[in-house]
């Protein structure tokens, strides 16, 4: 069996044009451009190239984009006062403060005081509790990504064995949240799970979420289920030179599974897409418009 290849760049070309069209509508017909608003706090250089790229596919959509850089030593009563005018702001529709932030800020104070409606990383408190009862909410995006490449490969997920292997705020806990609200029976798995491989095996879909260099091998998946590998490690290829791969080994677990994400190329475009959309989401509920379909959990 070789497994069907889940590309998500293409994937996320085609949110990324669902949600330009959306925000052309609302242009047109409301007068309104949904505005995001970025907070990079430092010179993280990846955290840098991150806004850059948020930016710049925030443009191409057709939103209004802002970016707020402010110094490493920015202090916490400083940038609250920025969130607090963020939030007051009825241009901007989404907020979101690049983590991680410097040492000296409390990021679940930065966090959770970002107005829960513009919440597009989905983490402030509320948003938090909302999606665990099943209530509308802010969903984080890159479990939004993962639950949309699943429902477009399998239609329906509901009765489907899964097992999300990791228990993070920004991604285990928040997955297995959104695979139960379409009906799946759901195992949470880490480090410390008896018999893990076998727990992994029964599993019909596995998200693999636990920033370990191809911890699951192909042996671990049960023949014709679905991978999604959400780890983004990055190992020594030798001559000086490094490689990006997953938490999954892709060459064992590809001829196995019935169909996995690769990495890079995967999981990783479908995060910024799905902020864009989550941005186009935000502005609709507070002007009490329709949601953009297919764009939501």
């Amino acid at each position: 069996m070789t497994a069907t290849i889940i590309d998500g760049k293409a994937f996320a070309a085609t949110v990324r044009e669902k949600v330009a069209t959306h925000v052309a509508r609302l242009k047109d017909e409301h007068g309104i451009t949904p505005g995001l608003a970025v907070v990079l706090v430092g010179e993280d250089p990846a955290s840098q190239v991150y806004v850059r790229s948020k930016g710049k596919q925030t443009v191409e959509a057709g939103m209004k984009s802002v970016e707020h850089k402010l110094p490493a030593d920015t202090s916490e009563a400083h940038l609250l006062a920025l969130i607090d005018e963020l939030n007051n702001d009825s241009s901007i529709h989404g907020i979101l403060v690049q983590l991680p932030l410097p040492k000296h800020l409390n990021e679940d104070l930065v966090i959770n005081a970002i107005n829960p409606a513009k919440d597009v990383d989905g983490f402030h408190i509320s948003n938090v509790g909302l999606l665990g009862t099943g209530q509308k909410s802010m969903v984080p995006c890159t479990p939004l990504g993962c639950l949309m490449m699943l429902r477009d490969h399998h239609g329906s997920l509901s009765g489907l064995d899964a097992v999300v292997i990791g228990r993070s705020n920004i991604v285990g806990k928040p997955m297995a949240q959104l695979l139960l609200g379409d009906s799946c029976t759901v195992t949470i798995a880490h480090s410390r799970t008896k018999d893990l491989p076998d727990v992994v095996r029964r599993a019909d879909i596995v998200v693999a979420a636990v920033g370990r260099p191809q911890m699951v091998p192909g042996d671990w998946i049960k023949p014709g289920a679905t991978v999604i590998d959400v780890g983004i490690n990055r190992i020594d290829a030798g001559a000086g030179k490094t490689r990006l791969v997953g938490d999954v080994e892709f060459d064992s677990a590809s001829r196995v599974a019935g169909a996995i994400t690769p990495v890079p190329g995967g999981v990783g475009p479908m995060t910024i897409a799905c902020l864009l959309a989550n941005t186009v989401t935000a502005c609709c509920r507070m002007h009490g418009l329709a949601e953009p379909e297919g764009l939501t959990a």
